[in-house]
């Protein structure tokens, strides 16, 4: 819709888990390395955490894609609320184990570990990925750990990557599963952005788009963003889409802090902060284009200083004007 408008090779803030938007913060770049270190070096457990919309899952495909993991193979338990006979015909299918391996469980762990072994005759690594694991049922927890106690005597066959919500932490440290947490090898977390990294991140997808980042957002907006989003890259995605519809309704480029407000109005989204935007202090992200003037990019100043806030149509009638409400 809005691609041309604002010169944009493909939409920069869809919520798909695009490895190739993944924006690199440390805290992520550490998270990468300890997942890429536990899945190839087949750890028992490796433990991810962070807040929902953080980019858990973007870094777990950017991690089977990584050169360091090219050998191993991954299978996903895309279903975290299984019960504990779904999760046997569910592993017995992963496995392609045939229905004689559902008969009992000792014979499904027989034919689960003859596959393994002969996978890592061949080189290969097999990893278990479970998302959204803080959903696991305690059943469930327990019947991954047993599954790390198929091993060799130097090294385990079926590593496990277990990703989730910090409350997947509080069950990990009940006393019922402490013989699981025991297994956990590798713990890594992944938290909000601040100011300078939400601009980062927004900056980064507009170029992976092929747009001109100096151009697209006013220093106020990414300011606004960032505050009504809490660092949360998906609330940010949701938000920057947003208003980039609203800024081709209205003919506005850059968009302009009262087209975020607007949009974060209509989600029903609160500023993390009571402090005024004025007196905050922006960082540098990009310079100001050639023949640019200074509303256009991300830099240091008093966001008060930028841009003078200016009356706007309610979004309702933004979204009515494209056929959109």
């Amino acid at each position: 819709m809005y691609l041309n408008y604002y010169g944009l090779r493909e939409p920069p803030f869809e919520l798909t888990s695009n490895p190739k938007y993944l924006f690199f913060t440390e805290q992520h770049r550490e998270a990468l390395s300890v997942l890429e270190y536990g899945l190839s070096s087949a750890k028992a457990v490796t433990v991810l955490v962070g807040d929902a919309g953080t980019g858990k899952t973007t870094l777990l495909q950017a991690a089977l894609q990584s050169e360091r993991c090219r050998s191993v193979r991954t299978l996903f338990l895309s279903n975290p609320t299984l019960t504990r006979a779904e999760f046997v015909e569910t592993l017995a299918a992963l496995f392609d184990l045939g229905t004689s391996a559902k008969q009992s469980k000792a014979t499904l762990l027989e034919a689960l570990e003859a596959v393994l072994r002969e996978r890592r005759a061949r080189g290969e690594i097999t990893a278990l990925v479970v998302d959204e694991a803080q959903s696991l049922s305690y059943e469930l927890l327990e019947e991954l750990r047993l599954l790390t106690n198929i091993e060799t005597p130097t090294e385990k066959l079926l590593p496990l990557a277990l990703a989730g919500q910090p409350e997947l932490t509080a069950r990990l440290n009940d006393p019922e599963l402490r013989q699981l947490k025991q297994r956990v090898a590798l713990r890594c977390q992944v938290g909000p952005l601040t100011l300078q990294e939400t601009a980062g991140y927004i900056s980064s997808r507009i170029r992976t788009a092929g747009g001109d980042t100096t151009r697209l957002f006013t220093r106020e907006a990414v300011t606004i963003v960032h505050e009504h989003s809490r660092g949360i890259p998906r609330t940010i995605s949701v938000i920057c889409d947003n208003a980039l519809v609203s800024g081709f309704a209205l003919s506005k480029k850059p968009v302009s802090s009262d087209i975020v407000l607007e949009v974060c109005r209509d989600f029903d989204l609160c500023a993390a902060t009571a402090s005024s935007p004025t007196q905050r202090n922006l960082t540098v992200i990009e310079p100001v284009a050639p023949g640019g003037t200074d509303s256009r990019s991300v830099a240091t100043g008093t966001a008060g200083e930028f841009e003078k806030p200016e009356k706007t149509r309610g979004r309702g009638r933004v979204l009515s004007m494209l056929g959109l409400r």
